[in-house]
């Protein structure tokens, strides 16, 4: 019996380059796929030389063709950070709606099962804490934050109707905040962002008063989750992440401490729609999938520090490329 095949949607990106990473230890055969809307090669180009892994340069909101077998699709291609899709909505939306039809349809047609990448920001700015699968949400469809919150509702509906019209084995992962190497500097999210002012001897930037909650999982953590949940036989959401939660503020002084920098706080006016409390409920994942996080804070945070230590300058002052055609330049 050949080697089973996976396709890994978003692959050029953070989690998704950890995902080709993980199918290729575990001896797959992996096909990379990205349009590198967001995405950058540098994460995967360390698998190029290899025979088990192949890249796509292609966008899921089209038309999806693979050839050959398919045995799993993990469907991770989307921007993942406000900065992202404020600036790309249309894009955004397409790739959870056009991008997940396609790709529930190859699934089909491969019968293949299929894991969506969902998204703690489906319960919006959460009325219950800490957030289970079983809550809604309360999310504004027609706020800066819709595009990505409501693609990522839609995309679940669409794919709990393959499974349940079409009989389609799919898997939802509702994904908590997630850090670790590989996050891009400038995207936004407050990990990076805040290391990023650090590193170069910003005053670290807090929205609102800092009371608002986050909680942070390790990115070896949340690949595991997922690679359990794939191979679960749960078809419902499942929550990965951390349910260790802290304020803003006291992850900026966390930050601080663990530069060593002198660089101080500084306050900025709440973004609209920012949810004020983010915490996991994993029960679900403890019961059916026998995970939790192992990665404690500190030690997370440090080998992150120590990667983002690595980049140039160029790296730490200037956007990054993008495009597949830059890449290919250098």
């Amino acid at each position: 019996m050949g080697k089973k095949t996976v396709l890994v949607t978003g692959a050029a990106g953070f989690l998704g380059s950890h995902l080709c990473d993980r199918f290729i230890s575990e001896g797959f055969k992996v096909l990379g796929m990205d349009n590198l809307i967001t995405g950058n090669l540098k994460n995967i180009e360390h698998l190029f030389h290899l025979k088990d892994f192949e890249f796509y340069h292609h966008d899921v909101s089209k038309f999806v063709h693979v050839s050959g077998q398919l045995d799993y699709i993990m469907h991770f291609a989307s921007p993942a950070s406000p900065i992202d899709y404020l600036k790309i909505p249309i894009q955004t939306l397409k790739v959870g709606s056009l991008g997940t039809h396609n790709l529930l349809g190859l699934a089909k047609a491969k019968n293949a099962r299929m894991l969506i990448a969902s998204t703690s920001e489906v319960y919006g700015d959460p009325l219950v804490h800490p957030q289970t699968e079983d809550y809604y949400g309360n999310v504004n469809p027609i706020g800066p934050r819709g595009v990505y919150d409501e693609a990522k509702r839609f995309q679940e509906a669409m794919t709990m109707a393959y499974h349940t019209y079409h009989g389609l084995e799919t898997r939802i992962v509702r994904i908590f905040n997630t850090y670790g190497p590989r996050m891009r500097l400038n995207d936004g999210r407050v990990l990076p962002a805040f290391i990023g002012q650090a590193l170069r001897g910003e005053d670290l930037t807090v929205f609102g008063d800092g009371s608002q909650t986050r909680s942070f999982c390790y990115v070896d953590d949340l690949i595991e989750g997922i690679y359990r949940l794939l191979f679960s036989d749960y078809a419902y959401p499942v929550n990965i992440g951390n349910p260790d939660e802290i304020t803003i503020k006291e992850f900026a002084e966390e930050i601080i401490k663990l530069t060593g920098t002198r660089q101080k706080i500084i306050y900025k006016p709440l973004p609209k729609d920012d949810p004020m409390q983010r915490q996991p409920n994993i029960d679900r994942a403890r019961e059916i999938l026998h995970w939790e996080p192992k990665v404690s804070r500190a030690d997370g945070l440090k080998i992150t520090y120590d990667y983002f230590k690595t980049l140039t300058e160029e790296e730490l002052f200037a956007k990054e490329h993008n495009t597949f055609d830059e890449y290919i330049k250098k």
